[in-house]
């Protein structure tokens, strides 16, 4: 039987993690459900991650760099008003089309991080955040747009994105949440029309 590299191994514990997350909930996902859905032995996933919470802080890595390739397949280098509405529809999109799997773990793990004594949860928020900020601010050079105007920009995306997910992943209609997309997007579009204009005056 050929050996897995352990990088392979950790890739597939943290894809296994994820999928039963999603499934069992973080309570749920015990080390012995995670390394079955890996098709892992046991001591594998041990050895691999001492600890399930290094498995967890592993998994909010994944997280974290998922937002971000999401944020910067976005990016379409435009003006601010353009950018922002891709990066928002992008986001939306990526939702409705993507594994609902990663949704529903993210948002387990979220609630069960809020719980924890170092919250990492803030990290995925942090970066995803730092990542539209810096994307905004290129596309606002040579406008007068203040830094805050910027950071409540991203704000509402966050918002507006985390709304939309809770809905998708509680009703499950997909048509529904197309429809319902085209409306975040409509909303998002007035606010910052309005924003942009009282930020000029």
């Amino acid at each position: 039987m050929a050996r897995v590299p352990a990088a392979e191994r950790r890739n597939d514990l943290v894809n296994a993690a994820i999928q039963v997350i999603a499934s069992h909930g973080v309570d749920g996902a015990t080390t012995r459900r995670i390394a079955e859905q890996a098709n892992a032995p046991l001591a594998t996933l041990h050895y691999c991650f001492q600890t399930k919470e290094l498995l967890f802080a592993a998994v909010f890595e994944r997280l974290t760099e998922r937002y971000r390739e999401v944020l910067i397949e976005n990016d379409v280098h435009g003006d601010l008003v353009a950018t922002a509405r891709a990066i928002l529809r992008g986001l939306l999109n990526w939702y409705l089309e993507s594994d609902s799997e990663f949704a529903s773990a993210s948002f387990e793990l979220i609630s069960w991080a809020q719980r924890q004594e170092e919250h990492p949860a803030v990290t995925v928020y942090n970066e995803a955040f730092n990542v539209v900020r810096s994307i905004l601010a290129r596309a606002a050079a040579g406008r007068d747009v203040a830094p805050e105007t910027i950071d409540q920009i991203g704000y509402v995306l966050g918002t507006l994105s985390d709304g939309f997910v809770v809905n998708w992943l509680t009703y499950a209609d997909r048509s529904r949440a197309a429809e319902q997309a085209e409306i975040v997007v409509e909303v998002f579009d007035a606010w910052l029309d309005a924003k942009l204009a009282s930020s000029r005056t």
